[in-house]
């Protein structure tokens, strides 16, 4: 058969607006994808609906349909698309009486059955489904399909199913469409977006990513042509590692062996995925619980020029008392040296001094807080001022993933005619164990070396999954990896970030793709929206660790040179 071209035109709720219309244009496809949701976009589609229980789902999306959907219409092109949320009849009843309005004849389905009950104090839950039900849709003739929570890779593995007519034991083909979907969810983020060697390529404006999957698994990851970024091994490997685990990567339709996954370079801007291999999945599927934490405030404290460090310390002197009537459950301060010596600009030559309180109550964290810091205004550090007037605090958010029976999940395809049709569990499970370390290279031999920091070597991509963090490292060259699977240690990432020493981290090799990912547990606290830390979703923290310094062989680093990297 022929391959199935599936794009997408979206990561997340709130990229890039205009890219359905120029996916749709910019040339042939048969699928069209969005990601709209996330742990934190669940939390604030579950504020929404309580404000107004016909909402719930990502209006964004309903906008980019009014001037692309007769685009789609007249292209023959099928959107499929997560941006139901947590009301995906709601969705598809809008995106109907879009049509109508426009004169468009359109056929809209939408899969329901991932809520679940919700437990005392939680705002969502939601169970992760797989792709089965999105292509009962399909092959009913819908022409756009919306969703509620499905696995990022289902919006993929459905149209595969669907169109190539896969059954559930074809467990390598779900694989290759997992990892395929994988690498297209985040959207620019596989050509070129928030990548490590940035400066290499010309990414200003990164092209939205598609997938040539063919009936085998195999699929090339590519874009339209004369779109900015790039597809090349590096860019494809840095999304793989996003926000994943160990070799075994778990889903409702399959669990896919990342330690399989063989990447080549087929020509500009085509990387060839093949030779993923997929066992049965496990028997519990995901699911997500939102609800709201508390209560937060946040000051920022300005310090410019001399005696940063005993300014610092008279403000948090002046703000105990505050801080003590009664004392809020959390407090934190963090003193930001962004300062420098003999400063060209104030702004350089001022630090950052941020006092984040957290309570159960909203009286302990507001206008209290808020009130004495600026009631230090006249009477503190010489330049007081601090960077936005204090408010009286927000709610935030907390983030549980669960695991629940197969069996108390029935996904639901809702065909365009209004026929309900339950999709069946899968036959055969079988329990996640980790996957078998396997052997590391042999050792680079030893030679001069430099100290010098690890980014001038290897990359690096890191993101959240609940209160976890992961990072993902990999190198370019056999020799590279040589070195690194011996160097970067679980011991010598504790000790490049210092903020992870205290906490569980596990080291997951991946020698097909000469990388590491390292899961750090509870280093994000309860989650993105608890903001427990400056980069509340772990964004950055591999670029952190790329800028750590250790001993490199010289010898890498003037390959990387040579090869004008």
């Amino acid at each position: 058969m022929r391959p199935l071209r599936i794009g997408n035109a979206s990561g997340f709720y709130g990229d890039r607006f205009d890219a359905l219309r120029e996916m749709l244009t910019g040339g042939p496809l048969d699928v069209l994808t969005g990601d709209y949701l996330a742990e934190l976009t669940m939390l604030i589609l579950g504020r929404d609906r309580l404000k107004d229980p016909r909402l719930g789902y990502a209006r964004t999306f309903l906008r980019q349909l009014e001037e692309s959907l007769g685009e789609a219409r007249d292209r023959g092109v099928r959107i499929v698309s997560n941006a139901g949320g947590l009301n995906p009849a709601g969705l598809a009843d809008a995106i109907r009486a879009l049509g109508e309005r426009l004169g468009v004849a359109v056929r809209v389905a939408h899969v329901e059955g991932d809520a679940l009950p919700l437990p005392e104090g939680a705002l969502t839950a939601n169970a992760y489904l797989g792709g089965a039900a999105i292509a009962e849709c399909l092959r009913a003739g819908a022409e756009v399909v919306v969703t509620g929570r499905v696995t990022d890779a289902a919006l993929v593995t459905g149209p595969a199913v669907w169109h190539f007519g896969w059954g559930p034991g074809d467990l390598d083909r779900l694989a290759g469409a997992v990892v395929a979907g994988h690498v297209l969810e985040c959207g620019t983020q596989a050509t070129g977006g928030n990548y490590s060697f940035f400066a290499e390529h010309d990414v200003r404006r990164p092209g939205f990513p598609l997938a040539e999957l063919s009936e085998d698994g195999s699929a090339v990851i590519t874009k339209h042509p004369g779109t900015g970024g790039v597809v090349d091994v590096g860019t494809v490997t840095a999304q793989l590692l996003y926000e994943t685990g160990g070799a075994r990567y778990p889903g409702p339709d399959v669990t896919a062996r990342l330690d399989t996954v063989r990447l080549t370079q087929q020509g500009p801007d085509r990387v060839r995925i093949d030779g993923v291999r997929g066992e049965a999945p496990p028997p519990a599927l995901k699911a997500g619980l939102n609800r709201i934490g508390g209560w937060r405030n946040e000051v920022v404290f300005v310090l410019t020029g001399l005696d940063v460090e005993a300014k610092a310390a008279l403000v948090r002197e002046q703000m105990a008392a505050a801080l003590g009537k009664p004392a809020p459950a959390e407090i934190r301060w963090e003193l930001s040296r962004t300062d420098r010596a003999d400063a060209p600009t104030e702004e350089c030559a001022s630090a950052l001094l941020r006092l984040v309180v957290r309570d159960p109550s909203a009286e302990v964290v507001g206008r209290s807080v808020s009130g004495a810091a600026i009631e230090l205004a006249l009477g503190s550090y010489p330049g007081f001022h601090v960077t936005a007037p204090p408010g009286k605090g927000a709610p935030y958010g907390v983030f549980d993933a669960v695991y629940v029976d197969r069996a108390e999940v029935e996904p639901v395809a809702v065909l365009p005619d209004g026929t309900r049709v339950q999709t069946p569990p899968v036959a055969t499970t079988r329990v996640l164990e980790p996957a078998p370390e396997p052997a590391l290279p042999e050792p680079l031999p030893a030679g001069p070396v430099r100290r010098a920091p690890l980014g001038l070597v290897a990359g690096a991509r890191s993101g959240d999954k609940g209160g976890d963090a992961n990072v993902g490292v990999w190198v370019r060259t056999d020799d590279a990896w040589r070195w690194l699977a011996h160097t970067l240690t679980v011991d010598r990432f504790r000790e490049l970030l210092p903020e992870t020493a205290g906490l569980p981290v596990t080291r997951h090799v991946l020698p097909k793709l000469w990388a590491l990912n390292f899961v750090v547990e509870g280093l994000l606290g309860e989650g993105v929206a608890a903001q427990a830390r400056f980069d509340p979703q772990a964004k950055a923290l591999g670029e952190w660790l790329r800028s750590r310094e250790l001993d490199i062989p010289e010898a890498l680093m003037a390959g990387e040179r040579k090869a004008g990297r």
